[in-house]
Formats: C-alpha cells, sequence, structure tokens
C-alpha cells in the first residue's frame, strides 16, 4: 500500500456529534467521498481530452490516406 497523509477538516460541532450518534464512521465517508470525487473528475478530464482528439480527427482526409496507402502498395 502506499503513504499517507493526514487531512483535516473543520465541521459544525453538531454535525460531528450526530454523526457519531449514527454511528457514521467520518473517516470513511470523507475517504469514500474524496475517491469518488477525483475520479468523476479523472473522469471528465479524459472526456474532454476524447472530445479535444475527436475534433482533430474528424479534420482528417480518410479517402486521401486511402488513396496514398493504395498508391503505395501499387508501386511496390
Amino acid at each position: 500500500m502506499g503513504s499517507y497523509v493526514t487531512i483535516s477538516v473543520k465541521v459544525r460541532r453538531e454535525l460531528r456529534e450526530e454523526a457519531e450518534r449514527l454511528g457514521i464512521k467520518i473517516s470513511e465517508v470523507l475517504r469514500r467521498a474524496l475517491e469518488e470525487e477525483v475520479k468523476r473528475r479523472k473522469l471528465e478530464e479524459l472526456k474532454k481530452r476524447l472530445e479535444k482528439v475527436s475534433e482533430a480527427l474528424d479534420k482528417i482526409d480518410v479517402e486521401r490516406f486511402v488513396r496514398h496507402i493504395r498508391e503505395d502498395r501499387e508501386g511496390r
């Protein structure tokens, strides 16, 4: 496993007391929420990259490439 760091968060005292009363393990909830948010942001980032790549691919003239490949093969 990787190394760990401690992150502290300020919440209203009443919220912490209510969470403890309900048996909520605050550290687990925060860890899971942070992991989900990181995953969501990574997916957003990938989506943006894919959109850029898609735009670039749309500009490629496929017929031109096919023509060049055929010409190259015929020239052999």
